[in-house]
């Protein structure tokens, strides 16, 4: 008789990700998450971090969360509607609101964790939920965790949002339309103005997850909402504090009674322990430096831009990309991984992204290009693209 705690069902999923070529471990790097890492004892130009303004290893960022920790300690022993609510959670949801230009902001650990949290939060049996069909793991997940009914429209199809409204508006109370602001794999950005004009037509509540707008679009990462004008019109806008801003938490902005409300019944924040200090100080300072200059996003759309085009000229399947994400389409799964264990042999590292996170066959390395990056440093990323794709006959 097998043993049941040997999980051999386990083990034989596991082979079949090593038969079909996509099983992998997890690379691991020695320092700071910089334009240039130490992965796995080699020196390598870093093309997969989401740290797109390079605040991850900032001097500023890096004192603000000492004097944090030297004053507050390093975690804040509860969660928040106990005794873990501290006056610099409070200060960073007042700095975060001002520069959003909203009403109020709800702070959550994670981006993954507003998701989690807030959707189940606003909708209830007899609502609905309409979703992009694109849209990230975490919005499904917080989707999936609501007791609403579910559906989705096809990705950034307007015609086909509003094709699901006039069938199924009427058959409920309150109607949540859920889009990402920048979608993760394509880099391209929702059609807010349209989702929101045809919400209000309907009288729907909109949700933008911008965890790739956050700190890239809009006026010094303001976000979609900023970038479109949409102020006021946007219920719940979701933001993350790991990406661009270079920390770790999430939040929603929005309205106060939004915030009133998930308050008392966002689970994340009633039954998970808030942000340790040292993040929260960080991050006062993180939004803090984008409200007084410009210099960090002008940085990252300056690079991205001169990547985009490089790397376009040598032929290569960018996508639809209207942001600083920049996918390398190359299709086939074993391929795409095959494709990016060259690029590291040559001093470049870009993850290979492939099923199930993008749809079989659409395989791509995905490319973040930050501010943090020298035009040296992209030219030789260019030139080591230029060199394994030939070598593979890619190009």
């Amino acid at each position: 008789m097998s043993n049941v705690h040997e999980l051999g069902y386990l083990k034989e999923k596991i082979q079949e990700l090593k038969d079909q070529g996509v099983y992998r471990e997890l690379p691991v790097y020695d320092g700071a998450n910089e334009a240039e890492i130490n992965l796995n004892g080699k020196m390598v130009i870093n093309l997969s971090s989401n740290n797109y303004l390079g605040f991850a290893n900032h001097p500023k960022l890096k004192e603000a969360a000492i004097k944090a920790v030297e004053k507050y300690g390093v975690g804040s022993g509860a969660v928040r509607t106990i005794v873990g609510n501290m006056d610099i959670h409070e200060e960073l949801e007042r700095v975060l609101a001002e520069f959003k230009r909203e009403e109020a902001v709800m702070l959550f650990q994670s981006g993954f964790n507003c998701n989690a949290g807030a959707i189940q939060a606003i909708v209830d049996k007899g609502d609905l939920i309409i979703s992009d069909s694109l849209n990230h793991a975490s919005i499904i997940d917080g989707a999936r965790l609501a007791k609403s009914d579910k559906t989705v429209f096809k990705h950034s199809d307007i015609k086909d949002l509003e094709r699901v409204l006039k069938e199924k508006r009427d058959q409920y109370n309150n109607v949540l339309i859920i889009t990402d602001g920048v979608f993760s794999m394509d880099g391209d950005v929702a059609k807010l103005p349209e989702i929101v004009d045809l919400a209000e037509k309907y009288n729907c509540m909109t949700y933008v997850d911008d965890a790739h707008g956050s700190g890239v679009l809009g006026e010094s990462g303001r976000g979609t909402v900023d970038h479109f004008g949409l102020h006021g019109r946007v219920d719940f806008s979701i933001g993350t504090l790991s990406k661009a801003l270079g920390v770790v938490g999430g939040y929603v902005a929005g309205s106060k009674t939004m915030k009133e409300w998930l308050s008392h019944r966002g689970r994340p924040i009633l039954f998970s322990t808030s942000l340790p200090p040292a993040a929260v100080g960080a991050l006062i300072e993180a939004v803090k430096l984008l409200m007084s200059t410009t210099e960090y996003t002008d940085r990252l759309w300056d690079n991205a831009n001169y990547f985009k085009e490089k790397l376009g000229k040598l032929g290569y399947n960018t996508g639809h990309s209207e942001t600083p994400i920049t996918p390398v389409i190359i299709g086939d799964e074993a391929e795409t991984i095959e494709f990016s264990k060259k690029l590291l042999e040559n001093g470049v590292f870009g993850s290979a992204i492939v099923f199930p996170t993008v749809p079989k066959g659409t395989g791509r390395i995905r490319c973040m290009v930050t501010a943090g990056h020298t035009k040296e440093q992209l030219d030789r990323a260019v030139e080591t693209f230029k060199k394994v794709g030939e070598e593979m006959k890619l190009i």
